[in-house]
This record gives C-alpha cells, structure tokens and sequence, in this order.
C-alpha cells in the first residue's frame, strides 16, 4: 500500500519546486563533468578522460616535475609552446633561483600564471612567491595528501547533501518496484564513498585508477536514473509509463520477483537473491559477533 503523495499526485506548485531543483542539479552535475575534463581530463595533454589522467592526477608523472607535467597536460593552453618550452628547460636546469629573472621564467610566470596563482586564490600555489614555485619544480608524486583531505571533505558534504535531496523527490516515485528504489537511493551513496576511497588508493598505488572511473560511472548512472525516473513521473506519466515503453520496463521490474513461476532471468535473479540472503544470515551470525569480539578485546 502506497503510505505518499506519489509524484504525479503532487500539486503544480510543489512539482515545479522539485523540478527547479532537479534542473539546476542536473545542469550542475553536467557543468562538473565538463570541469573534469578540462582539469583531470587533460593530465597526460590529451583531451578526452583516460587512466593515464587519473594515475597522473593522483599518483603523478614520477618521470618528470609536478611544472612540466602540468605544462604539458591540464595547463597546456595557458601559454605558447615557447614559452612553455623555456620555463621546462629551466625546470630541468634545477630552476636556480639567479637564473630565474634573467632568462626570462620570471615575467613568463607573471604573464601567464599569477593572475591566478596568486596570494588571494584559495587552493592553489602563490606564484608570486618563488618559494612555492620552487616547490613544484620536484618530482610529480600526484595530489598532495593535503589536497586530498581537503576535496574529499568538500565532496563528502557537499555531495551528499545533493544525493539527499534528489533520492528525496525520487522516493515519492511509483514506478519503481520499493527493493530497487531502495537500491537506487543507496547507490550514489556507496558509489561517492568508493568514489572518493579510490582517490587515496590511486595515490598510494596507480592500479586502484579504474576504480576511480567505476566508482565515478556508478555514481552518474543512479543520479540519471533518480533524476529521469522523477522527471517523467511528474509530467509525462500517462505518455510514458500508462500508455508508453515506461509500462514495459515497469512490468519487467515487477516481475523480478520470488514468486510464482521461476524462469530465465527471472530464476538467474531469484538464485542470486537468495544467495545474498543466505550470505546475509551467515554474517549476521557468525561473522558480526566474531567482528565485534575482535575490537572489545
């Protein structure tokens, strides 16, 4: 028995309210997704996001300098290839500090990069400082676990305030069966805790990089799933899910069930579900209690 106001049933007031969130999310998530490769998306100087971007965004390039990589990937079209060239031969001279007016790096750096490596950019090196310029003419090791404590705190509130609101709107839904709205509405959760775990593991180690695209992937396809799904039950619910393919879709989630007659799919899902039940029980009777003695001794 339905025990809320189902999306459809909402006043036009509050589906706009909704839907103005929605909107504006979504295009958020969009814009995001842009910004990311334009930033990670351009690490190895090539537009497009790949494993190389993410192991040299969190793990580095360790065959070259944090200035050079940089130069060559994500801030590739900040300057000319000249001028680019000329701060990497002084990067690769060990960026001494009495060559650096006189060959030119200095008015270069003050041109091209402190109007927004600056004292007043949060997040950033200060350019204007030579000090932490210096700093970056090492070995790239990747993010900083400074910067990691610090994004992954903004993206863990931040986040997760958004995937509220949308599984929110989305729990007033009909259409999906109550087990996989529960699960839709879980997803981006786990996803944005692997999501941001995988971050860490990348710096330590540069194989855990495809579980940044996974996690990253899982997350995006729940959100369109809650937002759509949301979307066409406030506007579109007779087009779609009376008198369109949403009906169809609708009836092939219904019949993921336990019951009746098992066959095909059905009998493939059923199987695993009693599976995960079973390995459900087991946990809950051996391998909680056995967890729990562990850490009060």
């Amino acid at each position: 028995m339905i025990k809320y106001t189902p999306l459809k049933d909402h006043d036009t007031p509050v589906k706009v309210l909704f839907t103005g969130y929605l909107c504006t999310v979504g295009i958020g998530y969009v814009v995001a997704l842009i910004q990311i490769l334009f930033t990670h998306g351009m690490a190895d100087g090539k537009f497009g996001l790949s494993i190389d971007d993410i192991v040299y965004s969190y793990y580095g390039n360790r065959s070259g300098t944090v200035v050079e990589t940089k130069l060559n990937g994500s801030m590739k079209g900040m300057a000319p290839e000249a001028e680019r060239f000329q701060i990497i031969q002084w990067v690769r001279d060990g960026a001494p500090i009495n060559d650096y007016q006189s060959s030119g790096v200095e008015k270069i750096i003050e041109t091209r990069c402190v109007t927004c490596h600056n004292k007043d950019a949060s997040g950033i090196p200060n350019f204007a400082d030579f000090e932490q310029l210096k700093a970056l003419t090492t070995q790239d090791e990747g993010a900083t676990f400074s910067s990691l404590t610090r994004v992954s705190h903004i993206h863990l509130f931040g986040i997760s305030f958004i995937f509220m609101f949308v599984g929110l709107i989305f729990a007033f839904s009909e259409t999906t069966p109550r087990p996989y709205k529960s699960v839709a509405i879980g997803m981006p959760y786990v996803f944005l805790l692997a999501d941001i775990l995988s971050w860490w593991l990348t710096k330590i180690h540069p194989t855990f990089a495809w579980l940044v695209i996974l996690a990253g992937t899982g997350m995006g396809v729940s959100f369109a799933f809650m937002w759509v799904t949301s979307i066409l039950e406030m506007w579109l619910f007779r087009p779609v899910f009376i008198e369109g393919p949403g009906m169809k879709v609708q009836a092939w989630l219904e019949s993921l069930t336990c019951g009746g007659e098992e066959s095909g799919v059905n009998k493939t899902w059923c199987a695993a579900k009693r599976g995960f039940t079973f390995l459900k029980d087991k946990w809950l009777q051996h391998g909680w209690p056995w967890l729990k003695g562990l850490f009060n001794k």
